[in-house]
């Protein structure tokens, strides 16, 4: 049942069960329907289909075919409103008045009058002309270039196996998955719960999860040492948030689920009364939550009701947080930093602010404490650290905020810059500690060259899902002549105008134009015209010339009206690469380099930047939405904030692969990719695993880059 999201997670094909026969003209007829969008079936997967049945064979093709379409956008139908786009498209003034002279020729009543026109309500404007069909017979058949993506689909292990392995993956990831990858591993959880478990779930949400399907089970509980570990438990049983950015609305609980939920806070305050201090954070949430669970009722569980009456106020425990604000504004800022010790972590992330505001004296105590927490915290918060350091030398031209929710905005930089000798002691320090954590790699380390500059997910919130989609800060090297954006959205309910637009900057990160619906040409960049509904759904492109001249290409979605990102029925952004000689119809899946969805809160995303550099054009992967107005987003009205969040992005230093590469201890030796396959098994790390690898490689993909960060 989870073979379509097995294939789109990790571009291996779960081996059928199916009986065996002559299933070759299948397998001949998979080959050539996976070259149509882009993709090739290995050996492997190819000898595997052949030697099924027809029947099997063809469910498993079928399956493979619909799951890469999905992958990369081609299950939807892409229309154009200009039929014959990128040729044809109007100047925009022309295309305006040709529309007023067709709303004036059939009366255009309110449409049309003396004192103002409203152009988004002139006849034909934003609704299609003609249909799909019309649209693809006005456009000759893609020619193929050398430089069109292909990406290769491996044979697996058995679904059962596959969903297995992809279940402890991401259950046991060091780093918080995404909206999208939470809602997998609930899938997963359901299906392997009487399975392997992992051994150790790092991140507080996966437990959540995990403990969300066992709830309804009637299994143990797993892995919960926090009263807070409770609260994310009963928002995920009622279907809220469990990363807890947004309050949960608590549905009503069984008695057997109330008897569950403060039995486990019971045994948390029982081992450990201080852990009451965590209650104040959420205390309104806890309020509403002890609506639900009637602890007045379990007089077996007393230490669960000192909970509630905490979250009522009339109960005082001193956070760690807070005894550390007392000895701070008291001006004993090495004091503060004693009292963080007891919470290792929580020293790291606050290692910045308390050496910027100590005493010379001071700065030497807190290192120390610094150094001695290093082997209790994670390797994330060691390696957020690490990046986090990497920039404070200088303050930033402006500082950029980004919450879980990837809504960014920009602050001035008011932080005094950390002195250079320091910066450099922590950075060894760290630089130590996180090598100390990695492994040893027995075998060659093969390595593709695209994959050095991905940075580290640090965090899955920091992406979105999709296909090629890279982290954020990720760069990624661009290729041909010609970059075609597009945008694809279906409303849900209400009526929905969502509007692709592309600004230009400069080297200075000042607005040098835009390409949108109020401006459909120029310098060479076309837009395939506005449409401003999508019942059925509807898609925009923007043709840019890599000649372009400018240092920056931003491409962007602006809600005009109607539904948000995280309410249309769907929702994505992608681009693909040209040459100028290439013809075929507005959208081939087989020049798709990357598609993700938009699913952000806020009115404008920003997905991703193109920058020019001394190697080329670069795309930067931002994942970053900005509030907008509640309606009009245009990108005329955005420019400036646009470019303070650009800028701020591509000025920071990111932790990559290459750092990890760096530190790497590998006796075998490190080789980077050209093309020629290894005679002996290799540890491979890149961004899709070549075909042909020698048995008992270990290959290290998108899909896996997370269990590269140490633990």
């Amino acid at each position: 049942m989870h073979e379509k999201t097995i294939i789109q997670k990790t571009l291996r094909v779960p081996a059928s069960n199916g009986d065996g026969g002559d299933g070759t003209a299948v397998a001949r007829q998979l080959d050539a329907a996976l070259l149509d969008v882009g993709f090739a079936a290995s050996r492997a997967l190819l000898d595997h289909i052949g030697g099924l049945a027809p029947a099997p064979a063809m469910d498993l093709a079928a399956t493979v075919v619909s799951a890469v379409r999905e992958l990369v956008g081609d299950h939807v139908r892409h229309n154009t409103y200009f039929i014959a786009f990128p040729d044809g498209v109007p100047d925009t003034i022309a295309f305006w008045l040709e529309r007023m002279q067709a709303a004036a020729l059939i009366g255009g009543g309110d449409t049309v009058r003396p004192e103002w026109v409203n152009l988004l309500d002139l006849p034909g404007y934003g609704s299609y002309q003609h249909t799909y069909a019309d649209m693809l017979a006005v456009h000759d058949e893609l020619i193929a270039s050398a430089g069109d993506r292909l990406t290769v689909l491996h044979l697996g292990d058995t679904a059962e196996r596959e969903a297995q392995r992809l279940y402890l993956q991401m259950a046991g990831s060091v780093t918080p998955l995404g909206a999208a990858d939470l809602a997998i591993l609930s899938e997963l959880a359901l299906t392997c719960a009487d399975g392997p478990q992992p051994d150790i779930i790092p991140v507080r949400e996966n437990r959540a999860v995990l403990n969300g399907i066992r709830i309804v089970l009637g299994r143990p509980l797993v892995a919960v040492d926090t009263v807070t570990d409770v609260l994310r438990l009963a928002c995920q049983v009622s279907g809220g948030d469990v990363s807890l950015a947004e309050p949960t609305r608590f549905r009503a609980f069984r008695r057997p689920e109330r008897r569950v939920l403060l039995a486990a806070l019971d045994t948390v305050i029982s081992a450990n009364p201080a852990k009451l201090a965590d209650v104040a954070r959420y205390a309104e949430r806890w309020k509403r939550l002890g609506e639900r669970l009637h602890p007045h009722e379990y007089a077996q569980w007393p230490q669960a009701q000192q909970v509630f009456t905490v979250a009522r106020g009339e109960r005082k425990v001193p956070t760690l947080a807070g005894r550390a604000e007392t000895a701070i504004h008291a001006g004993d800022v090495a004091k503060a930093a004693r009292v963080l010790s007891a919470a290792p972590g929580l020293l790291l992330r606050s290692a910045d602010r308390l050496l910027r505001t100590a005493s010379a004296p001071e700065q030497s105590t807190i290192v120390d404490l610094v150094t001695g927490a290093l082997g209790s915290a994670s390797g994330r918060v060691l390696l957020s650290l690490r990046e986090h350091v990497a920039n404070r030398l200088t303050p930033d031209i402006a500082r950029m905020y980004v919450n879980r929710s990837q809504r960014a905005w920009v602050g001035p930089d008011t932080r005094a810059p950390l002195p250079a000798d320091l910066v450099g002691e922590l950075s060894a320090l760290l630089d130590d500690a996180i090598s100390s954590r990695l492994p040893v790699w027995d075998r060659p380390l093969l390595i593709d060259p695209d994959v050095l500059d991905v940075a580290l997910p640090l965090s899955g919130k920091a992406s979105e899902d999709g296909f090629a989609v890279l982290p954020r800060g990720s760069r990624a090297p661009v290729s041909g002549e010609l970059l075609r954006f597009f945008m694809y959205w279906r409303q849900t309910e209400r009526h929905t105008d969502y509007d692709l637009s592309m600004l230009l900057l400069d080297d200075e990160f000042h607005s040098a134009g835009q390409v949108s619906w109020t401006n459909l040409r120029g310098n060479g960049m076309v837009h395939s015209g506005d449409i401003t509904s999508a019942k059925d759904g509807a898609t925009e492109f923007i043709d840019v010339p890599l000649t372009v001249d400018a240092p920056y290409v931003v491409p962007q979605v602006n809600i005009f009206s109607g539904e948000s990102f995280e309410k249309v029925a769907e929702s994505m952004f992608g681009y693909q690469t040209r040459t100028r000689k290439q013809k075929g119809a507005p959208f081939d899946p087989r020049t798709v380099r990357a598609r993700s969805q938009m699913r952000g809160r806020g009115r404008v995303a920003l997905p991703m930047v193109f920058a020019r550099g001394e190697t080329g054009w670069q795309a930067v992967w931002l994942h970053l939405y900005l509030q907008g107005h509640p309606a009009f987003n245009r990108v005329e009205g955005n420019a400036f904030t646009t470019a303070h969040r650009v800028r701020a992005l591509l000025e920071r230093q990111y932790l990559t692969v290459s750092y990890l590469v760096d530190r790497w201890p590998t006796p075998a030796g490190v080789t980077l990719w050209d093309g020629v396959l290894p005679d002996e098994p290799v540890t491979y790390l890149g961004i899709e695993a070549p075909d042909g690898l020698p048995d008992g490689s270990e290959i290290y993909t998108l899909d896996r880059l997370g269990e590269l960060i140490p633990g």
